[in-house]
């Protein structure tokens, strides 16, 4: 089977950004000197968590979780570059609920619809609606994140603290991203709707979503570049990359939340936690719409400039002595 021009850029933009990530994360990994107990030491207990601190942890959570500069970039450079410190995967994990919450709440509609839809498609024996189309999309582009999240946790028992999260790591990704976002930019036609999408584009927009798992590549930054690079329109790529987001954004957050279980928050820590979290989901809820709406008349620039300016200052931040390329 031939691939036409369209799929092979596809398939390239993909290889690319697989490509463009993985050298800079193998020399990073090369330097195994990092001194894993130190990034240990710097994160926060929950706990030690203040009000005001979680008010703007929730706030960055729910700014940074579905705009496309990646959210576990800014909840680790963020805290530390105010000097609070690294609020730990405790309260991250928990916080992150109420953006599950949030992207639950807003497409509430659009998951009623694509599910009672896919059960009378099944009934009928319609295999070709939309609905149902959409459903198995969702569910096989959600396969790869899940497979290589496990292979992480299976070969990379403390990849929270390995040298792939370090800020120096971050930076290289954020930079990475704006680059391959622009170039999908520059070159992605824009020609397809929400109608128009097809059961290959959940499966290549799935594995787009596994380089999330790198940090500071954001899931919604890499699903929203796949999607260009399939020609989709930039408010269909982003309502496609959220919905397809949902199962892994709440399996992920349900998996990190059983672990948070596990630590001592004390008593002190409880109203925190609170706070974060409704921040988190209220912040997200804006977000979302917020950038949809975006998307409708504009580009994706602001974005690109952004990680692009945010990547370099970090890596200036280093260099200088500013901060600890934990």
């Amino acid at each position: 089977m031939s691939l036409s021009p369209r799929r092979l850029l596809t398939f390239t933009g993909i290889a690319a950004a697989t490509a463009f990530l993985a050298a800079p994360f193998k020399a990073l990994s090369t330097s195994l000197a990092v001194n894993v107990a130190a990034a240990t030491e710097t994160a926060l207990p929950a706990a030690n968590v203040n009000i005001w601190e979680a008010l703007v942890l929730g706030i960055v959570q729910g700014l940074t979780e579905f705009l496309p500069i990646s959210s576990t970039a800014h909840l680790k450079v963020i805290p530390v570059a105010l000097g609070w410190g690294d609020p730990g995967v405790a309260f991250t994990a928990v916080i992150q609920l109420g953006s599950i919450a949030a992207v639950l709440w807003y497409f509430w509609k659009d998951l009623a619809d694509i599910t009672t839809g896919s059960i009378q498609a099944i009934r009928q024996g319609n295999y070709e609606a939309q609905e149902f189309r959409m459903a198995l999309g969702i569910i096989l582009g959600t396969i790869p994140i899940c497979v290589f999240g496990l292979l992480i946790k299976k070969l990379i028992p403390d990849f929270d603290h390995s040298p792939l999260r370090s800020l120096g790591a971050i930076a290289a990704a954020s930079i990475a991203m704006s680059i391959l976002l622009g170039i999908a930019e520059k070159f992605g036609s824009r020609e397809r709707n929400f109608d128009s999408l097809k059961l290959q584009d959940g499966i290549l927009m799935g594995l787009a979503q596994c380089l999330a798992l790198i940090p500071g590549v954001s899931r919604s930054g890499s699903t929203l570049t796949a999607g260009l690079f399939m020609s989709l329109e930039r408010e269909t790529a982003a309502r496609f990359s959220f919905l397809l987001g949902i199962p892994a954004i709440t399996l992920a957050g349900i998996l990190e939340l059983k672990d948070a279980l596990q630590v001592d928050l004390g008593s002190g820590g409880i109203i925190p936690l609170v706070v974060g979290t409704i921040v988190a989901a209220v912040v997200s809820y804006a977000a979302i719409a917020w950038l949809l709406g975006y998307l409708k008349t504009q580009n994706t620039w602001v974005f690109i400039w952004y990680r692009l300016v945010f990547g370099a200052a970090i890596l200036g931040a280093i260099a200088t002595g500013i901060l600890q390329n934990v």
